[in-house]
Formats: structure tokens, sequence, C-alpha cells
């Protein structure tokens, strides 16, 4: 009963039996362990929380392991220490017979993940994009190696579920809201494309609800998520403590009989009508006159809101989540995204929207194409060149 239609196409590259985590590809760049970066400044003892067992010499808790992002004060952003460390668990347990389920959460009462850590890939941005490129490559490594594990992975996606949290979580076989998930793709206001392999999931949804999510940036519901393909089951916050304890106890089939509930009705899909009208456009230019000739409020609201974005982000985004169409695997839009990631590393947007929310605060980005009339097709394209390397997942 865990398994979803995301995990049907489950890629197939990494052969049966192998650890995606141990058997793949490095980075054919600098070794992490040869620098000390900002990407690496959390204490790695501390920043992911793992109940191991078996081969990890720990104890499970009822042969469940656990996996708790342990940032609460920076809403649990993951680093690279912390991707590795995920990695590392989640390969251990892959031959650990004592373990037959993961639970991933987040501690503190403020989300499961509000992404990564955009402050350390300003920095690195600033300095040659090294240790960016090789966070990105091990932080998709592990979404792809979330998305084919063999085993049953459950996520809390409660409160805020965003960016790199998504990636940690969505691909999971057992994905969990509740009535406080503020879920969102937000990287169009930074000057960056949507990655963690969140366009595999946009390019699927319902209509052009993705689309839509993935222009504006803006946050939705767990009933939305459910709606829109990114989660499975809706248990309300107040229960989640009884639900977690009925998966140690119980059974993750018992837990959801006893704690899932109907989720409430999904606000896009309400709104589905205006936004696949809306959403058609050839471009993104067409897409906002077409929310602006609408007379529904919340149309408005979204062009509002798209102006507000890099305009090459958003003319990237909406390539990039057509183009994941016809790709499909996960570990196929991974590349993908890969490469759009390295393309905005290149790119003046993604330093200027950090800096503009993040660093000086002044939230007054100067982006550069200034306009959606000045973005060109072969600013577009440059965005899906190789990124030498590209993302690989061979052995």
């Amino acid at each position: 009963m865990y398994e979803r239609t995301l995990n049907d196409r489950r890629p197939s590259s990494v052969p049966d039996g192998t650890s995606q985590a141990v058997h793949r590809k490095p980075y054919p760049g600098p070794l992490a362990s040869e620098r000390r970066t900002r990407l690496h400044s959390v204490d790695e003892n501390e920043d992911v929380l793992v109940s191991a067992g078996g081969s990890a010499g720990g104890s499970v808790g009822r042969g469940v392991g656990l996996i708790t992002l342990n940032r609460p004060k920076a809403i649990n952003s993951l680093t690279h220490s912390m991707v590795g460390r995920i990695s590392a668990a989640l390969s251990d347990w892959e031959s650990d017979d004592a373990v037959h389920a993961i639970v991933i959460s987040g501690a503190g009462d403020r989300g499961l993940c509000a992404g990564g850590d955009v402050v350390a890939i300003y920095h690195s941005a600033k300095s040659g994009g090294a240790e960016a490129r090789q966070f990105w490559w091990d932080e998709y490594l592990l979404n792809a190696y979330i998305g084919r594990y063999p085993k049953p992975v459950v996520a809390l996606m409660d409160g805020i579920t965003m960016g790199g949290g998504v990636g940690i979580s969505a691909h999971c076989s057992v994905r969990v809201v509740t009535d406080t998930t503020k879920m969102a793709m937000p990287e169009v206001g930074i000057g960056f494309i949507p990655d963690v392999g969140g366009t595999f999931i946009l390019s699927r949804t319902p209509g052009l609800l993705g689309v839509h999510a993935a222009l504006t940036g803006a946050p939705f519901s767990g009933a939305d998520a459910i709606a829109m393909g990114f989660a499975d089951h809706f248990v309300r916050h107040d229960r989640l403590g009884t639900f977690t304890d009925a998966v140690l106890g119980d059974g993750i089939d018992a837990a959801i009989a006893a704690c899932a509930e109907e989720p409430p009705p999904s606000p896009l899909l309400a709104e589905r009508a205006w936004i696949d009208h809306c959403y058609a456009g050839q471009t993104v230019s067409d897409i906002v006159a077409a929310l602006r000739a609408h007379d529904a409020g919340p149309a408005n609201d979204a062009a509002d809101l798209i102006a507000s974005r890099s305009p090459i982000s958003l003319a990237v985004t909406l390539e990039a989540v057509r183009r994941a169409v016809s790709l499909p695997t996960l570990e196929d839009v991974l590349r993908q995204e890969f490469r759009t990631s390295c393309g905005a590393l290149r790119s003046h947007d993604l330093v200027e929207g950090i800096r503009a929310l993040l660093i000086d605060k002044d939230r007054n980005p100067q982006w550069s194409p200034a306009s959606l009339a000045m973005v060109t097709t072969d600013d577009i394209d440059a965005y899906f060149s190789s990124a030498d390397p590209d993302l690989t997942f061979d052995a």
C-alpha cells in the first residue's frame, strides 16, 4: 500500500541491490574535504539526528529508522553536510534487515525544511561557484536515491516545506501533509529555477496548476499538495505525534488507517478554470497578459506576483516545466535541473535575488535582463546547455 505513481516511474539506471549513496559517480571537482567552506559550516554531528540500527551501530525504534533535520532556528535549511548525513544513513539502512521503514521529519515547530542554505550559495556564487555545484550534485543524487529507495520512506511534510525540503520529501513513498503545511517552489523570487526534482512533479499536475505554482512561487496548502501530486495523505497537525507513534508501534498501513483523513478541498483545484485558461499562453508575457485580462481577483494577484520575479528565471522555469513533461524519469529531470541550476549560477540574477531578500534585505532586486521583453531565446537556451560535466548516476 506504500507505493504510488511516482515510484512506478522510478529510475532504473542504478542496478538493483546497489546504494545510490555509495555507488555513484562523485562530483568531478576538488574534494569537499580539501577545503572548509560555508556550505560545510554546520556541526555535522548535530544538524541531522539519526536513530540508526544494525550496521550503523545504534538502536532502531521497532525496525524504523528515524531521520530528523535539526536546524530549527533556520527552519532546518539543508547544508551540504546534512545531505551527506542523510545519504549515509539511507545507505546503511538499505542493506540492514533490522530496518524495514524510515521516517523523515524536522525539528522545531516551524516546518520540515525551508529549503537549501541559499546564503551559502550566494557566497559560493561570488567566489566561482565550485561549492554550490558540488552541493547541488550531491543533493540531486540524494533526491534520486530517495525516489528509488527500496524500503518505504515516510516524509512528515508539516509546516514550511519548500525548495530543498520538497526534494527530500516529495519523492518519498509515503508523503504526509497537515493542516499547517505551507509548501512552495519559490525559486523564481531569488533568480533561481525550481530544482530538486520539483519540475518532475510540477509538469505532471492536473491541468496547469504546476505552471501556476512554478511561475508565482506562491505557497500552497497540504490539500493543494495532495491535489497536485506532491503528497499522499492528510493528518491533522495535532495528531502527527500519534501518527508517528503508530508507525513505530503498528506499521505504516495501520498508522494511515488510524490517523489519516480526507483532506479539505483544494483551493487551487477550485481555481483551475482560470488557471488552465491563462497559463496556456506561449510565453510568460502572454500568460501575464491573460492574467491581467481576467476578471478573477486571484488572477490579477498572480500577475502582480509574477511581475516581481526574475524575468530570466521565469522564462527558463516555463521552458523547464514544459520540457520535463517529456522526460520519463526523475533522474532525467534532475539532470536537466542541474543544467539550469548551473546556468543560474552563471547569471546576474541569482546573486542579486539572494542579496535583495536575505543579505541586504531591501527586497528591491535589480534584475538583468530587466523585463520579460528583454529576455531572448538565446538567453533561455543557455540555461539548458551542458553543465560540463552533466549530472550522472552511473556507478
